[in-house]
């Protein structure tokens, strides 16, 4: 067996880990914006899975998945949160949530909703963010909206809470 044999016989063996990202919008009003797929209960915030197999990196595709999914495409801002989440019948999740700033009555009012995955959107207030987004997931919006507001740098998560506390902004 070549080196070259080896490596890929390795790299198989990998545990398999899922990749995701995520933009957090808000309104002036400090609203946050969640879409309501229609392949699943509940809520989500614009986003999606890394494309890694294409090269894509966390932010872009936040980025293309906001653009997608509800006709946002504005650079993002800072990391805000990463998140390992483990979940019941699925490979680990890594969940990366960037901060995708405050859209404006007009950007509000001309969101256009990717028809083949999402049935509407609200604003909710950030108290009411684990009410609407279940798990791990209400959890680490809360905890990327905490970060937002007070400055401090990205939140490391594990299944929503923090792990080691804030990581300083260089």
């Amino acid at each position: 067996m070549t080196t070259t044999d080896d490596y890929a016989t390795y790299i198989a063996s990998l545990p398999r880990v899922l990749a995701g990202a995520a933009a957090l919008y808000r309104d002036v009003e400090g609203r946050v914006l969640l879409v309501e797929p229609n392949y699943r209960e509940g809520w989500a915030l614009p986003g999606g899975t890394i494309e890694s197999d294409r090269g894509e990196s966390p932010r872009t595709a936040a980025r293309r998945e906001s653009a997608e999914e509800i006709g946002v495409d504005v650079p993002l801002g800072r990391l805000l949160a990463v998140d390992w989440t483990l979940g019941a019948g699925r490979p680990p999740l890594v969940a990366y949530l960037y901060d995708g700033g405050v859209l404006d009555a007009a950007q509000l009012a001309s969101l256009t909703l990717q028809e083949e995955e999402l049935l509407s959107w609200r604003l909710v207030e950030p108290a009411e963010l684990t009410a609407y987004l279940p798990g791990s997931l209400g959890l680490r919006t809360q905890e990327a909206y905490r970060v937002l507001q007070s400055g401090e740098g990205t939140a490391e998560l594990e299944n929503g809470r923090p792990a080691a506390g804030p990581v300083p902004t260089p």
